[in-house]
């Protein structure tokens, strides 16, 4: 509960219960976190409007910004659901709002459909192709949480759900498919599947003893943080294919030298028998690669003759 909420002369209203349920919500899905999904998704927009006709088309972008958070929240919010019960168990995640009582589930439900729906709303204000893949793209999002309960390998399953994004951004501007995109997806997906092996390695101890399946729970961290590293050389490889396919400038390959810095620091810091600096390596380095990257590919395409 807020703190004007509970000071005595402003009694507590329908109001303030509707400000403390979305500020839970928003904490739940952890929506300042949407800085990992959008960078790559407007690269890939923005690049798209670039070699169709060279002008930013702010209408799309706004839709494109809409969409991804909106199908972010929504995944965000059923992982939560779906997982109460392991998060209950886990004590790094029982101070979840779910498990707290803080939110109630049907709140959270409501949350996830009402983003959904605002997913699905923009999907269909960008164009027909976008609405009709727009249910597929959700599949993967519910299909995630599960997949620590039937895979060693649910990383894979959150790679494939992230893949989605630039691939969409693109068929977004220009209604149809790209090779670079899928490539720029793909590159995202390993991207973000190989962190998450890191992610996962604070809590092999709990998934371990209640029977949650991952990579690090499996093999031990030693191997899902060669695991990661494996996904990040992958990555940059990705992402140099990618470069080569839209014939990218200077900028955006000295973007990809800073990209490729910023994996050796990560990999650097988190060590199979010290992952201390874990936390470091998942938000800090990776949401510095992702910004770093959008802002060198912003100034390529600027520089190459992109206009507003």
């Amino acid at each position: 509960m807020s703190a004007i909420a509970a000071t005595p002369d402003r009694p507590q209203g329908p109001d303030t219960e509707e400000q403390s349920r979305t500020r839970a919500f928003l904490r739940l899905v952890m929506i300042e976190h949407s800085v990992f999904a959008l960078p790559f998704a407007y690269i890939a927009a923005l690049t798209a409007m670039f070699l169709s006709n060279g002008h930013i088309h702010w209408v799309q972008l706004l839709l494109v910004t809409v969409c991804m958070v909106g199908l972010r929240t929504f995944a965000m919010a059923a992982n939560r659901i779906i997982d109460r019960e392991i998060d209950a168990r886990n004590p790094r995640t029982a101070g979840r709002e779910l498990v707290t009582g803080a939110l109630s589930v049907r709140t959270a439900w409501t949350g996830a459909i009402i983003a959904v729906i605002v997913f699905l709303g923009s999907a269909a204000l960008l164009n027909p192709l976008c609405l009709a893949l727009a249910p597929v793209a959700v599949i993967p999002m519910v299909v995630y949480p599960y997949g620590k309960r039937f895979t060693d390998f649910p990383h894979a399953i959150l790679g494939l759900a992230q893949a989605i994004g630039p691939v969409g951004a693109w068929l977004a501007v220009t209604g149809s498919w790209s090779w670079p995109a899928a490539v720029l997806g793909l590159a995202v997906g390993v991207w973000i599947g190989g962190f998450d092996l890191i992610f996962a390695c604070q809590d092999v101890a709990a998934d371990r003893a209640h029977g949650v399946r991952s990579v690090p729970a499996r093999f031990g961290i030693p191997a899902a943080l060669y695991g990661a590293r494996g996904a990040h050389v992958v990555t940059m490889a990705l992402l140099v294919w990618y470069a080569v396919l839209v014939d990218a400038g200077a900028a955006f390959w000295l973007g990809l030298v800073v990209t490729f810095v910023a994996f050796c620091y990560e990999h650097t810091i988190v060590k199979p028998h010290d992952i201390s600096r874990l936390n470091r390596a998942f938000f800090q380095v990776n949401g510095f690669i992702g910004i770093a990257l959008f802002v060198f590919a912003l100034i390529d395409l600027l520089v190459r003759g992109l206009r507003g």
